[in-house]
């Protein structure tokens, strides 16, 4: 198991104690005044290694920037294609009957999942909405 320095460690701890689905810079702006010596570059380094290690997960690109979430159960997603917003999706029906048809029609057993669903939240609906009258 590879040691973690200070800031590695609180690089993953900052990513586990959110639901947010932050990107990169969130993570470093959170965590500069705590390491004033961290770097972005450190934190996208370590961003990759954790990905790569299974350790975290990206959740896909918003607004041109990675986000990340360090929950690695098998969960959906839902992404507000206007404000960004991600939310996690834990109680989808017959997620494992579908991983079982996976691997009955293609024989391949299933190591990681990632099902998104994209669309407009109930905000953005309200607030779109809220314009459309106030014209």
């Amino acid at each position: 198991m590879q040691r973690f320095s200070k800031k590695r460690q609180a690089i993953l701890d900052c990513l586990r104690s959110t639901d947010s689905h932050p990107t990169a810079e969130w993570i470093y702006r959170t965590l500069k005044p705590s390491y004033p010596d961290l770097s972005l570059a450190t934190v996208y380094r370590n961003l990759g290694e954790f990905e790569e290690a299974g350790q975290i997960i990206s959740v896909g690109v918003v607004d041109g920037q990675k986000r990340y979430h360090g929950n690695i159960l098998p969960h959906a997603h839902a992404t507000c294609s206007l404000c960004g917003t991600i939310y996690d999706l834990h109680s989808l029906p017959d997620t494992a009957r579908m991983i079982e048809a996976v691997t009955k029609e293609t024989g391949i057993k299933v190591t990681e999942t990632s099902l998104s669903f994209r669309g407009i939240c109930a905000d953005c609906r309200d607030h779109e909405s809220g314009k459309e009258t106030d014209l």
